[in-house]
């Protein structure tokens, strides 16, 4: 079979956000295609069951089933701002339910099914509505922009509440904060949600669960304290759980319970992050099962499903985002080393699976390795791509200068004899973590490996999946304690005879694009240097990125200047690859602009690429033609600099 092209972009599904119908026996989830024709992504709902083809139901996203499981709620765009559909499963067609608010957010049925709650964006009163764009922006507070969002023009997001007969819609939050998604209470009565309503918000990292009559609204009842940094809450079943951190701001998240003694943790049985499915992020609600409570985690790069304490329930390399329990049934999105997602049904054992280590058991194996018994699981659907020989990346453990052993992948063709190119690429984060599966975003690994490349992935200090003393082990000390992980990974390949030293180069993206503006500029090793969304000055990014101050305060304080690849940017020789979006408010466009001068006025080989109107997160949801652009770009540059004989 012919290796992954780049045309493939238009032939990758992604399904995500999986919903089981409440008797247990289908699942209701979004499929994403990219458009070549519209140059837009395509988001449709779809219905999967044991036994059957899947089927579209409608375009669409955010599909959530009544609780009587007759009909769906989901999000489709009305004149450009998604508003609430509900689809009949009796054959009938959608119909809108919501068509005034400036766009609502992901709904959720009240437990009688007579209303539908939601968020959505409020403008300033004085206006009525969404600011027009030449109206002057008016900012007190540093909070006066969000990456993929632009100025936000004292938009805040509030809570609506819509009765499904009627129509009528109810605000039942408002005010300067802005609202997170609700979660009903058991009655009916209540809608939970999380807010910052300090003053001082933009200045710190904070965040409470609230509660609000769901009919009339009014002042919002706090449920936590400011001991706890709360990430997310709901109402499952009869118990309100919480996800957040207590301490300091950075760490792992952890799961937790409000009874009538207080807050109290979960156990997990887990030195690990807790995954609760954030943008761009793995990871599911915690969802009930019986008396249990199944949650996601990420462990040694691969995002798992739990049963609490720190039960796994599926084994293999995977990538699980989106939890959804009903009837005994578990709904779930595995992305593997051959699919960048498959939709799956499982019912658990009771008998606990082994609690092994990924890398014990083989890729996709449904059997335990200690001989208790499988779990019942249902793979509904097959978005593996048809007629190409994806290359598996290999896991690996490296020993930095210091002895801290690190894990990372490698992707390469193992029928490869000599040693070669080898492209290192870091992750963005810094808390995020590769993953051996298909991602189905960074092609250009795949087109590499066929080209005779090695394409090396490494977690360093500071990624996901460790425990949470590796998780911080590079607070305060961006480029320091990191570099050594990355570089010792590097030179372990270089010495095994895998990597031509003539021929290293590197990349990655966000705090990835840091470490190559870095790397390039404290080390002669690497003959390309590609970053992406890049940050080459920490100083100027504090006081331009939309969590410019936040990020200075918790995650690299320390000597900006010393820490910036900018100080550094003399030392740099390796001609250079700007990637970058024009709208990009989370590492702004100007950290590329500043390292593209220095380096052009030094006459460095560079170039740089803007992509109009993307935002941060373009490489994994941005227009079809910038993401096939910026593959192709990397690939086109590392030909130009790096292939060729070996040194």
């Amino acid at each position: 079979m012919p290796p992954l092209a780049l045309d493939d972009l238009y032939r990758v599904a992604v399904p995500s956000d999986p919903h089981v119908r409440p008797d247990g026996r289908a699942v209701a989830y979004t499929l994403t295609t990219a458009d070549r024709d519209t140059d837009g992504n395509r988001t449709e709902i779809w219905l999967a069951a044991p036994g059957a083809e899947p089927r579209r139901l409608a375009a669409g996203s955010a599909a959530r089933w009544s609780p009587d499981g007759r009909t769906l709620a989901f999000l489709r765009p009305v004149d450009g701002r998604p508003q609430i559909h509900l689809l009949p499963m009796d054959g009938g067609e959608p119909v809108a339910l919501t068509v005034a608010v400036l766009g609502a957010g992901t709904p959720a049925w009240s437990p009688d099914g007579s209303r539908v709650a939601f968020a959505a964006p409020v403008g300033p009163a004085e206006d009525g509505g969404a600011a027009p764009p030449h109206t002057p922006v008016v900012a007190d507070r540093l909070d006066f922009k969000a990456d993929g969002a632009g100025l936000l023009r004292g938009l805040t997001r509030h809570l609506f509440v819509t009765d499904v007969a009627t129509g009528e819609t109810v605000q039942v939050t408002g005010g300067d904060f802005h609202a997170g998604e609700p979660s009903w209470s058991p009655d009916g009565l209540r809608l939970a949600f999380v807010a910052d309503m300090h003053a001082d918000r933009d200045l710190e990292i904070a965040g409470t669960a609230y509660a609000v009559d769901a009919a009339k609204g009014g002042v919002p009842e706090a449920l936590t304290g400011p001991e706890l940094l709360c990430g997310g809450v709901w109402w499952l079943g009869e118990r309100l759980f919480l996800a957040g951190l207590q301490g300091a701001p950075i760490g792992h998240t952890r799961l937790y319970e409000l009874g009538p003694d207080g807050v109290a943790e979960v156990e997990t049985g887990l030195d690990r992050n807790v995954m609760i499915g954030a943008p761009g992020y793995p990871g599911g609600v915690p969802a009930p099962l019986g008396d249990d409570l199944l949650f996601c985690a990420r462990d040694g790069g691969s995002t798992h499903l739990y049963r609490a304490p720190g039960e796994r329930l599926v084994p293999g390399e995977v990538n699980i985002s989106g939890l959804s329990v009903a009837a005994g049934a578990v709904a779930y999105v595995a992305a593997t080393p051959y699919s960048a997602g498959d939709v799956y049904l499982l019912t658990p054992t009771q008998k606990p699976l082994s609690t092994a280590s990924p890398e014990k058991v083989a890729p996709g194996d449904m059997s335990d390795i200690s001989g208790a018994p499988a779990p019942d699981i249902s793979r509904l659907t097959s978005y593996a791509l048809e007629g190409v020989e994806l290359f598996e990346a290999r896991r690996r453990t490296f020993t930095a200068p210091d002895g801290t052993r690190v894990e990372g992948f490698v992707l390469r063709d193992e029928a490869a004899t000599a040693p070669g190119p080898l492209l290192l690429d870091v992750h963005g984060g810094p808390h995020n973590a590769w993953s051996p599966v298909f991602d189905g975003v960074h092609l250009y690994h795949q087109v590499l490996a066929a080209r005779g490349w090695t394409v090396l992935t490494v977690n360093p200090r500071a990624s996901d999946g460790y425990g949470e003393e590796f998780y911080t082990a590079s607070l305060g000390n961006w480029g320091l304690s990191d570099a050594q992980d990355l570089l010792a990974a590097v030179d372990a390949l270089v010495a095994e005879g895998v990597a031509d030293p003539g021929r290293l180069a590197v990349t990655g993206y966000s705090y990835g694009g840091y470490m190559s503006c870095w790397l390039s500029a404290t080390t002669d090793r690497f003959r390309a240097a590609i970053p992406g969304g890049c940050v080459s000055d920490l100083a100027a990014l504090s006081g331009t990125s939309d969590l410019g101050h936040l990020m200075k305060v918790h995650e690299y304080a320390g000597d900006l200047a010393a820490q910036s690849p900018l100080t550094h940017v003399g030392e740099v020789t390796a001609p250079t690859l700007l990637l970058h979006g024009e709208d990009d408010d989370r590492c702004p466009v100007g950290q590329a602009e500043q390292w593209f001068a220095a380096l052009r006025e030094r006459r460095v080989p560079v170039r740089m690429v803007r992509y109009p109107g993307a935002s941060h997160l373009f490489i994994l949801s941005g227009r079809p033609s910038h993401r096939y652009d910026y593959n192709e770009r990397i690939i086109a540059w590392l030909e130009q600099w790096v292939s060729g004989s070996p040194s």
